[in-house]
């Protein structure tokens, strides 16, 4: 079954992790420079990690009801260089989740809604122009019992001469096609007008490293999505009748995040990082969202990272709890995602890092005889916001490089 409410915040609150450091972040730098990615190299990053929620604003039951959910999810991502100009990336990952919330869907316990596995392959090439520029390509899908997305990107890069400043543009389309599944008792009686979702994204992100231990970067993103952009599942409760409805939102939405980032090195063994993004949408919403990570280096190779993230917004114009909506309004949802809320994320990770290697093993009848485990990274954090919704995720990353 296609995520409720409860699963999208999920995808949300683990794509705003930076569960494995990019590799001019390893504890080991003294410097925040920009590090060219080595063309010959064989980078692999493998990722575990394992979600939990609850609360009692499950959008499957009309903002009302339990939003309890339980997430594992594996990831595979492989860097791999054909030719000292030509580099492929392969992703792939793999996640099962089990939720009371969207069990609810046929009001019977245990039914086959009340778990799923999620699928998702990419593959992309990437192409070195010359020494400071790059542009690549990229194919994806991803797949659910009720729900097929296919997606393709383009990127370009260009660094300054000096190494300081490089600036990237991202472009990526998304194909999205629902098996149409309403609540039990709306079932022959309801009906959305489409089955299908496109959306389009273009990011432009300028990176500058100001001195020897500050880097900044501003990022600025559009997003345009069109077709089906309710869930079929999702039931709304109305103040003058008892018969529920389907959630029903507009086909459109435009998003606008706008970030800022800044890094600096407070001492040799103290990293400060810091992000702001304001958020806007064409139904309403506005947000704010800032985090602060604070690397500290108890070794030339450890570090243990505090971070602390708060988010807050408005609610869409089409948001009203339980039974707030009237029958007479157009659109209506009691997504609770789409609500006014603020939100803390918290927690620690532990990192080893070292270039050459934390640990080398040979491969035998190879010219190149060894591949090496780079980085080990261990990441909790708690997640609560103002509606009552919290969960838990512990995130264990390895890279390792051939």
């Amino acid at each position: 079954m296609c995520v409720d409410h409860a699963k999208a915040q999920i995808r949300n609150f683990r794509l705003g992790e930076k569960q494995i450091f990019n590799r001019n972040d390893t504890i080991e730098l003294s410097k925040e420079t920009y590090v060219r990615p080595d063309w010959k190299k064989i980078d692999v990053n493998f990722l575990n990690s394992y979600y939990q929620q609850d609360g009692n604003n499950g959008a499957v039951t009309g903002g009302i009801g339990t939003e309890q959910l339980t997430d594992f999810t594996q990831k595979l991502s492989i860097n791999l260089s054909t030719s000292e100009n030509f580099r492929f990336n392969i992703d792939a990952a793999y996640d099962y989740y089990s939720s009371a919330s969207t069990d609810n869907i046929d009001n019977i316990q245990s039914s086959d809604s009340a778990s799923d596995v999620r699928s998702q392959f990419a593959i992309g090439i990437e192409k070195r122009l010359d020494d400071r520029r790059t542009s690549g390509f990229r194919l994806g899908t991803s797949i659910e019992y009720d729900y097929t997305s296919l997606n393709a990107g383009m990127n370009y890069g260009v660094i300054s001469k000096n190494g300081n400043t490089s600036f990237d543009l991202n472009a990526q389309m998304f194909y999205d096609w629902w098996y149409l599944i309403y609540p039990q008792e709306l079932r022959g009686k309801v009906q959305l007008p489409d089955n299908k979702r496109q959306s389009y994204n273009v990011a432009l992100s300028l990176n500058q490293v100001i001195n020897k231990r500050m880097q900044a970067a501003i990022m600025l993103e559009a997003t345009y999505m069109n077709g089906l952009l309710s869930t079929p599942f999702h039931r709304v409760y109305f103040r003058d009748q008892n018969i529920p409805d389907i959630e029903r939102l507009p086909s459109e939405r435009l998003k606008v995040p706008i970030g800022v980032r800044w890094n600096t090195h407070l001492s040799e063994r103290l990293i400060l990082r810091t992000y702001y993004r304001y958020y806007w949408d064409s139904w309403g919403m506005e947000g704010h969202t800032a985090s602060l990570e604070m690397p500290i280096k108890i070794t030339r190779f450890f570090a243990i990272y505090p971070h602390y993230r708060y988010h807050t917004q408005t609610s869409v114009d089409y948001f009203a709890p339980y039974k707030n909506h009237q029958i007479s309004n157009v659109f209506y949802t009691s997504d609770y995602d789409l609500s006014a809320l603020q939100s803390h994320t918290y927690g620690f990770g532990l990192m080893y890092s070292r270039s050459e290697g934390i640990a080398k093993i040979k491969m035998p009848f190879k010219s190149r005889p060894y591949f090496s485990i780079e980085s080990i990274d261990l990441k909790y954090s708690h997640y609560n916001r103002s509606t009552g919704l919290s969960g838990d995720i512990i995130s264990l990353g390895m890279k390792m490089g051939f």
